[in-house]
């Protein structure tokens, strides 16, 4: 069987190598340069491969494509694919094909890295055999090529779902669906929201689909009457009216009903876990939920949620002096990512926003502003939307374009009992390389400030 493979990035070469171990002929175009790295994964596995063109002509050969999450689908080279009716599908349908493993897969707008660290980080504590992958870390295709792992935790995106066709979780859980990326979906959040629910397509009757009950986007478009898998919802508040399977009946402890246990629920402290804010609070219910159905009791659970280390620039604490908080979530690049740090947080704020705009609507933010926001410090070239709309509503309102100045003058702002939180609500490109290359200098800037301030106060001493 001929396989054409578009894109060398992560999923794309990690195909590639999985085909050529399962004896495939593997062809790889990229239509831009390939990185050193994966070109030297390519030549020294012999895989032939082109870059910064698709030749059509040998493309057009293959009995079936593999196509990286980021190439759209107006693309030009995949509109002949399909002009000739040949097969498309992603690296995670074709990963799928060859391991009888169980996937726990994890989709949402938001909050997907964190649960799928947390599901792993829960099962691995447990003593399961298990890998992770996906949208996160190694590509799933290049772990089954050892195929080592009973279980495989993977962060999957809608672009990865869009062209799965017997791609089936044991586990799939949908965190939550709010409007983003919906230039790949005419703009249209229901087809978005279309590719997120493709995660439950093929679940049968022995396996579980995990759901938020408290995001209203997925209530809208969520059908269950001809689901045969079992439906887990989750909340954060019991309803008397609604049949969940996990909820919080108190601030740190979680109440769990598994269809084989309905009639003993487990009771799970969360007090231990290290994560901040409400929609964490959700990401810990789904995630515990997972870790329970695939066997990890609640006494394990308890003990490994305290040694649980999120990923970087998410909600990351990196400094607790002067009874400051210093919070660094660079990560939030879009309102609904931003919302959540401003709501789940409870101490008063001087908040670090800005960079480049995508055309945000912060109307939802405006309550959450007048309500904890002490100071507004705005880090981009241009802050005349964020001028607009916070201004008026903040007491301090403080613009700069240097990450070291930012911090400074949020220490200058402070309270004791505050929050300093970078949550730009932006993409970074303005100023810095990337969201990492952001939260990092605050991060530097932070400890600087720090160490500054520790060496006056001994030289007064």
């Amino acid at each position: 069987m001929n396989l054409v493979i578009l894109g060398a990035a992560e999923s794309g070469v990690g195909a590639a190598l999985l085909a050529q171990a399962k004896g495939y002929g593997v062809f790889v175009s990229d239509g831009g340069a390939i990185k050193p790295d994966y070109k030297a994964k390519l030549q020294n596995a012999g895989i032939e491969f082109e870059e910064n063109q698709h030749s059509l002509t040998r493309i057009l050969q293959a009995d079936e494509v593999i196509k990286s999450p980021g190439i759209p689908e107006k693309a030009a080279v995949i509109q002949a694919i399909r002009a000739e009716n040949i097969p498309v599908i992603s690296e995670i349908e074709f990963a799928s094909r060859h391991t009888s493993a169980r996937l726990i897969a994890i989709t949402g707008t938001n909050g997907k890295t964190t649960t799928t660290l947390l599901i792993h980080h829960l099962l691995k504590s447990a003593g399961l055999s298990v890998g992770l992958g996906g949208n996160i870390g190694h590509s799933f295709a290049e772990l089954v090529i050892a195929n080592e792992f009973d279980y495989y935790v993977l962060e999957v995106s809608s672009f990865q779902l869009d062209d799965i066709r017997d791609f089936h979780p044991w586990i799939a859980l949908l965190l939550n669906i709010t409007p983003d990326h919906l230039d790949r979906y005419d703009y249209s959040l229901e087809k978005y929201a279309a590719a997120k629910f493709r995660i439950a397509e093929n679940l049968g009757m022995d396996d579980y689909l995990i759901y938020n009950a408290d995001d209203a986007t997925t209530e809208r478009f969520l059908t269950t009457a001809f689901m045969t898998a079992h439906v887990l919802p989750f909340s954060l508040h019991r309803r008397h009216n609604y049949h969940l399977a996990a909820y919080y009946e108190s601030e740190d402890a979680l109440r769990l009903h598994l269809p084989r246990e309905d009639d003993h629920p487990d009771r799970v402290s969360v007090a231990a876990s290290p994560l901040i804010g409400q929609h964490n609070r959700q990401n810990l219910a789904a995630a515990i939920l997972a870790a329970r159905v695939a066997g990890a009791t609640p006494a394990q659970i308890e003990a490994a949620l305290g040694s649980f280390h999120n990923a970087e620039h998410r909600l990351q604490l990196v400094a607790d002096w002067g009874g400051i908080q210093f919070i660094n979530d660079s990560k939030a690049t879009n309102v609904e990512a931003t919302w959540y740090a401003l709501d789940g947080l409870k101490r008063p704020l001087v908040w670090i926003a800005g960079g480049t705009d995508k055309g945000n609507d912060y109307a939802s933010l405006l309550p959450l502003a007048a309500e904890k926001v002490r100071a507004l410090i705005c880090l981009g070239v241009d802050n005349t939307k964020l001028r607009a709309a916070f201004e008026s509503l903040v007491p301090h309102f403080v613009e700069t374009q240097n990450m070291a100045e930012a911090v400074r003058q949020a220490q200058a702002l402070a309270q004791p009992g505050d929050v300093v939180l970078l949550s730009p609500c932006c993409a970074s490109f303005d100023l810095f390389k990337n969201y990492e290359d952001r939260g990092q200098q605050f991060a530097k800037a932070v400890q600087q400030s720090a160490a500054s301030e520790s060496a006056q106060s001994f030289q007064s001493a």
